[in-house]
């Protein structure tokens, strides 16, 4: 399955039983395959605590994440005749029609394709997973 790679910020929230401010730690994590989005939070004022885990990591929290840690890019090494292997799993891990996919592919091909180290990660190792060779990266 690979090594899990995460990534982690903090932020501020209001607590929802007593308003107070609270610091929220959280963690994007490619963990045995599975990209998870963890985030735990404890009311120093009232003792109000709470976990969540999901697997969408929302929007504002990502683009923290992007500046806070920087993007990373996927890069294949190789690609000649793995084109339709790269779009197949394009398709299937970011949803993508097939006109999204071929763009996609473009962008992989150029080394413009990015996201979280862990999104990245998690496509090269599918990608890996159907013989294509593949890493995330940063510059």
């Amino acid at each position: 399955m690979g090594q899990a790679v995460l990534e982690s910020i903090t932020y501020s929230a209001v607590c929802q039983d007593c308003g107070a401010r609270l610091e929220c730690c959280g963690v994007q994590a490619l963990v045995d395959g599975s990209l998870r989005w963890d985030v735990e939070v404890t009311c120093s004022v009232c003792g109000f605590a709470m976990a969540v885990c999901d697997d969408v990591l929302p929007s504002d929290l990502r683009d923290q994440l992007l500046s806070e840690h920087g993007a990373a890019w996927l890069r294949v090494t190789s690609p000649w005749g793995k084109s339709i292997a790269i779009i197949r799993v394009l398709r299937a891990e970011l949803g993508l029609d097939l006109t999204e996919a071929m763009t996609a592919l473009d962008r992989v091909l150029a080394e413009e394709f990015s996201g979280t180290l862990p999104e990245m990660e998690f496509l090269a190792r599918k990608l890996r997973s159907v013989g294509v060779s593949a890493v995330a990266a940063r510059p």
